[in-house]
């Protein structure tokens, strides 16, 4: 355990890496806050939780499209550039929804389209840290990717939920924005860790490795991941209720959380060598079979172990994702390429929600989740259709300047795609 944990806070040690790691951790807090904050301040005002949602949806579905765009820009300008300017517009956007200066919907579509992308920006800056030579150390920074937002999406509903009980609900909006646009300006000054830029001739070529199967695949799989959060998020509660005790829905949710938390952080500690493709299979291929018994099992007992066996698979189908993600596409796109990645899973979670509630209606909990375990199953045909493609990335990484060294696992070819994870 000792020596575990030690492999993060010597990545951690790596010249630059906590001064923006740091910051985007902080920022993704508020970015965690935001959607349920919106729920609670616009249901306070209206007094319709249908209004809420309406506005939370259009939140949400303005955050999945204009995110690859800022991704893009921030690609072509540099984040030093982009971020102050995205961060200035979501401050404005969400004064006019404080204040109903405008309608609750397009101030919450404004709130959406100006979201700073900083977990896509971080995991760009570890992309640029960590290559070369320390390419080994990915996988357990972007394990460290994920604990932060798994810990951002406990710790944020449950904040601004106190404040909203509390009869505060602009409150929980207003720390939110303030995290936000505190630590991306914390990361913005962060200067040094920026990935560099490329020419425009670079970036128009590098522009079609996001049409590559390798990289088209990775959106897929984060489409289907979403789809699986999405059904499971409806289904737990569905079956919650349906047995006459809707408090255990927090329990069930925790069950989950929990296990995917420490599958994240073993993960990342203990990463050996070996092919994140067969890996990514592997994780898909568990993830399936730990959801089909959800489908019909009926004890309370039963079904919390299995959603804890469903949290293990997701944070490394997560980590995985992210690290074929960076072999896939030139650093030229990469920004905007993590940002498709969020972008396909917010989608696919918002457009499942609808369809499993839907299926929960007709077929009760059990239907719900066998939702989820057919997206688990799609995730696992695309991760075996992997296997196949062995193709180097468009153009390798660049190192980067040579400093104290980070995580030291085993070698990885880049060029190959076997990185550890």
């Amino acid at each position: 355990m000792p020596s575990a944990t030690a492999n993060y806070r010597t990545l951690l040690r790596t010249s630059g890496a906590a001064a923006f790691f740091l910051p985007a951790a902080v920022g993704r807090l508020g970015i965690a806050m935001t959607g349920i904050g919106i729920v609670w301040l616009v249901h306070a005002r209206t007094g319709s939780y249908a209004a809420a949602g309406l506005v939370t949806g259009g939140f949400a579905v303005a955050d999945a499209v204009a995110g690859p765009q800022i991704g893009r820009l921030t690609d072509r300008f540099g984040q030093a550039r982009v971020l102050p300017c995205a961060l200035a517009a979501h401050a404005g956007a969400v004064a006019l929804l404080l204040t109903g200066a405008t309608a609750d919907l397009l101030a919450g579509v404004l709130v959406g389209a100006t979201l700073p992308q900083l977990s896509a920006l971080s995991a760009a800056r570890w992309s640029a840290l960590l290559s070369g030579e320390r390419a080994a150390a990915l996988p357990t920074a972007f394990a460290l990717e994920a604990l932060a937002n798994g810990v951002s999406y406990l710790a944020g509903p449950a904040l601004v939920s106190v404040l909203g009980a509390a009869g505060r609900p602009g409150a929980g909006v207003l720390l939110a924005a303030a995290l936000v646009v505190g630590g991306g300006l914390a990361l913005a000054a962060q200067r040094r860790t920026m990935p560099p830029l490329t020419g425009r001739a670079e970036r128009r070529h590098a522009g079609r490795a996001l049409l590559r199967s390798a990289f088209l695949r990775q959106v897929g799989l984060g489409l289907a991941l979403g789809v699986f959060f999405g059904a499971m998020q409806v289904s737990v509660a569905a079956y919650a209720v349906g047995r006459g005790t809707p408090d255990s829905a927090a329990l069930l949710y925790l069950a989950a959380n929990c296990t995917n938390l420490v599958g994240g952080w073993a993960y990342g500690a203990w990463c050996h060598g070996g092919s994140p493709r067969r890996r990514q299979a592997a994780a898909a291929a568990g993830l399936t079979l730990a959801s089909l018994p959800l489908t019909f099992l009926d004890a309370p007992l039963a079904v919390g172990a299995t959603l804890a066996l469903t949290g293990l698979a997701v944070p490394v189908l997560l980590i995985l994702t992210s690290v074929l993600t960076d072999s896939s596409v030139p650093r030229a796109v990469l920004t905007q390429a993590f940002t498709w990645g969020n972008s396909a899973s917010a989608a696919g979670s918002a457009g499942a929600a609808a369809v499993a509630g839907r299926v929960v209606d007709t077929g009760g909990a059990h239907g719900g989740f066998g939702v989820a375990a057919g997206a688990a199953a799609v995730m696992t045909v695309l991760a075996f259709g992997g296997l196949r493609d062995s193709s180097p990335p468009v153009q390798p990484k660049s190192s980067a300047p040579a400093e104290p060294t980070a995580p030291n696992p085993p070698t990885t070819d880049r060029a190959s795609g076997r990185n550890p994870g």
